[in-house]
């Protein structure tokens, strides 16, 4: 039972480092990728300088951190509270409601993470 316990720790463990390594090396690509600013500005305007264009490109930036590292940040607070709070309902079955409760304010991560974003990018 418990080499069984740990073959899949360690799959998740393997599992949630790929996911990283992908997600930073989309990262990295996405922040060295050449942008032209000229085709990425509205043509109703004159283009933006280079400061400008900057500006925007970090805006857009930490808008995506702010949605990406919330949702994975509310992904392991779910997987932690939702496996504690099934494991006392297996116990004591009149928890459930209060362990939903508890998963839906794990969830709230991820909520916040859009709103910040909204915010970076109305703002």
């Amino acid at each position: 039972m418990t080499k069984r316990l740990f073959i899949s720790s360690m799959v998740s463990k393997a599992l949630m480092l790929a996911i990283s390594v992908a997600l930073f090396v989309f990262g990295i690509m996405m922040v060295t990728t050449p942008v032209d600013a000229a085709e990425a500005a509205p043509q109703v305007a004159a283009a933006p300088t280079a400061a400008q264009a900057g500006a925007l490109g970090m805006k857009y930036l930490s808008a995506a951190l702010a949605v990406g590292l919330g949702s994975i940040a509310a992904g392991v607070a779910v997987s932690m509270v939702g496996s504690a709070a099934m494991g006392a309902v297996a116990e004591r079955p009149e928890l459930m409601g209060r362990s939903l409760i508890y998963v839906g304010l794990a969830e709230g991560i991820a909520i916040y993470g859009v709103v910040v974003a909204i915010m970076i990018l109305m703002g």
